[in-house]
C-alpha cells in the first residue's frame, strides 16, 4: 500500500488536499497531548477540557458536562440535515510498552485508539466550518465519555443529548483497527458490526478462618474456582456451534494472606455474543451455574450478582452504510475499501440508534460505522499481517503519520455526503 497523506481526489471543497494538510496540524497536537496523558473511563477530565477546547477553536458552539465529561459541539449552517460525529475520551488501564517517544508513562493507555477518533473529528470539524458555504444544515460532534465501560452513550442520552441537540438525521463513527493504515472497512448489510456484551461482578460468599482449620470454613476461593472451571461449558455446551459466543473471566479478587481463608471472593466477567438473544441465554447460564455452585458448596450465603453495563448488538444502516462506502470508494479508490465481518468487539454506540429508543424515544436514526487500518504499510508488509498488536494490547500503535489523514477525510466524506444532500434520509 502506498504511503497517503491525503485523498487521492477531493470531490468536494471539505476534501481538498491543501485545506486537509492545514487541518492535520492541530488534530496531531491533540493527538500527542491526549495520548501522552491518557484518562480512564468517568475521569476524562482534562481529556474533555482540550477536546473541547479545539471544537470552540475551529468555530463550534462547545458545551461540556453532557452526561458525566461528555462534550458536545455544534456547528449550525442554515437549513438541512443534522448529522452527528461521535468519537470516545476514554483510555484504558493499561501500561504502554510502545516505546513511542511521546507515550503515556503512567498506569493507563490510549490502546485503542480513541485519541485517534477524537483528533480525527476535530479535524472533520475544521473542515467542514472552513467549508460551511459548500453544505446546508447542522453538524454535531460528540465527544464520548466511559465507552470502554459501555456506560457513556447512556448516560448523554439519559442527560437529553438528542432533546437538546437536537434529533440526528446520521449519526456516524469509525473505529480504529489493526489493519493497514488508510485502509476503510465497513459491515455487511445484514450482519452486526460489533457484538452485544455485558459485564457483571459476581461475589461469592464463604466463611473465613485460619488456614490449619479449613474444615471450620466455607472457602470462597475454592467455590469461585469451581464456577470458573464450569462457565466455560457456557460456550462450549450451551450455545450452538454456529453461534459467535465468548465469555471471559477478567478478573480474581480474594484474600489477603496465605494463611487466611477469606470470607469472600469476587470475579469480573465479561460476555459477548453476535446475537442479543444469545447474550440473554448465555446470561441465564451463568446466573444457574453461580448459584448451583454455591448451593454445591454450602455457601452461608447466596451469590451477588451484579450486571455493571449491557450493550446491544451493533447494526449499521444497510442504505447510509451502502451511502457512506460508496463516498469512501470514490474518495480513495477501490483497493483502499474494504469489508469487515463480524466482531466480538463491544461497542455502546448502538444506543444512538433505535437499540436505545427507552433513552431517547425517536426511531429511524441511520447509524454509520466503518473501521480504520492504523498499521504501518511497512509493519505490514513485513509481518503479511501476523503478529501486528491489536486494540488492547500494550504495544497498539497506530502509525499516526498514514492513519490520522485518512481518520479526518473519511469522517469529514462521510458528514459531507450527507449535509451536501447527496442521500435520502435512510430509514431504520
Amino acid at each position: 500500500m502506498t504511503h497517503l497523506t491525503a485523498p487521492q481526489e477531493a470531490a468536494h471543497p471539505a476534501l481538498s488536499p491543501a485545506l486537509t494538510q492545514e487541518a492535520i496540524r492541530p488534530a496531531l497536537t491533540l493527538y500527542l497531548d491526549v495520548h501522552r496523558h491518557p484518562e480512564t473511563s468517568g475521569e476524562e477530565a482534562r481529556t474533555a477540557a482540550l477536546f473541547a477546547d479545539r471544537l470552540a477553536a475551529a468555530g463550534l458552539d462547545v458545551t461540556r458536562g453532557v452526561g458525566g465529561h461528555g462534550v458536545v459541539g455544534v456547528l449550525r449552517n442554515g437549513d438541512g440535515p443534522r448529522v452527528y460525529l461521535r468519537a470516545e475520551l476514554d483510555a484504558l488501564p493499561i501500561q504502554e510498552l510502545t516505546g513511542l517517544p511521546y507515550a503515556s508513562t503512567g498506569p493507563a493507555m490510549h490502546a485503542c485508539g480513541h485519541d485517534l477518533h477524537l483528533a480525527a473529528a476535530t479535524g472533520a470539524a475544521d473542515l467542514l466550518a472552513r467549508t460551511a458555504p459548500h453544505w446546508r444544515g447542522t453538524l454535531v460532534v460528540v465527544g464520548q465519555p466511559a465507552e470502554e465501560t459501555l456506560t457513556g452513550a447512556r448516560a448523554m442520552l439519559a442527560d437529553g443529548l438528542y432533546e437538546r441537540f437536537g434529533r440526528p438525521d446520521a449519526v456516524l463513527a469509525q473505529h480504529a483497527a489493526p489493519l493497514p493504515a488508510g485502509l476503510i472497512a465497513h459491515g455487511g448489510p445484514h450482519a452486526p458490526v460489533a457484538a452485544a456484551s455485558a459485564a457483571l461482578t459476581v461475589v461469592v460468599h464463604g466463611r473465613g478462618g485460619h488456614a490449619a482449620v479449613p474444615h471450620l470454613t466455607v472457602d470462597p476461593v475454592v467455590t469461585a474456582a469451581a464456577v470458573i472451571g464450569r462457565l466455560q461449558t457456557v460456550v462450549a455446551r450451551e450455545a450452538a456451534p454456529a453461534e459467535q459466543l465468548a465469555l471471559t473471566v477478567g478478573t480474581v479478587r480474594a484474600g489477603t494472606a496465605v494463611n487466611v481463608v477469606p470470607d469472600t471472593a469476587e470475579l469480573g466477567i465479561g460476555l459477548r455474543a453476535l446475537a442479543d438473544d444469545t447474550l440473554d441465554r448465555a446470561l441465564a447460564a451463568v446466573d444457574r451455574i453461580v448459584r448451583a455452585e454455591c448451593a454445591a458448596s454450602a455457601c452461608p450465603r447466596d451469590p451477588d450478582l451484579t450486571v455493571l453495563s449491557r450493550s446491544p448488538a451493533l447494526h449499521g444502516d444497510p442504505a447510509a452504510t451502502e451511502r457512506v462506502r460508496a463516498a469512501h470508494t470514490a474518495l480513495y479508490g477501490p483497493a483502499r475499501v474494504t469489508g469487515w465481518p463480524p466482531s466480538l468487539a463491544a461497542e455502546d454506540f448502538a444506543l444512538y440508534g433505535d437499540a436505545g429508543r427507552e433513552l431517547h424515544g425517536e426511531a429511524g436514526i441511520p447509524l454509520v460505522y466503518w473501521m480504520l487500518g492504523t498499521t504501518s504499510p511497512r509493519q505490514w508488509a513485513a509481518t503479511g499481517g501476523a503478529d501486528i498488536p491489536p486494540n488492547h494490547s500494550p504495544r497498539f500503535a497506530p502509525a499516526i503519520r498514514t492513519a490520522l489523514p485518512a481518520a479526518i477525510t473519511a469522517l469529514t466524506a462521510a458528514a459531507v455526503d450527507r449535509l451536501a444532500g447527496r442521500w435520502a434520509r435512510a430509514s431504520g
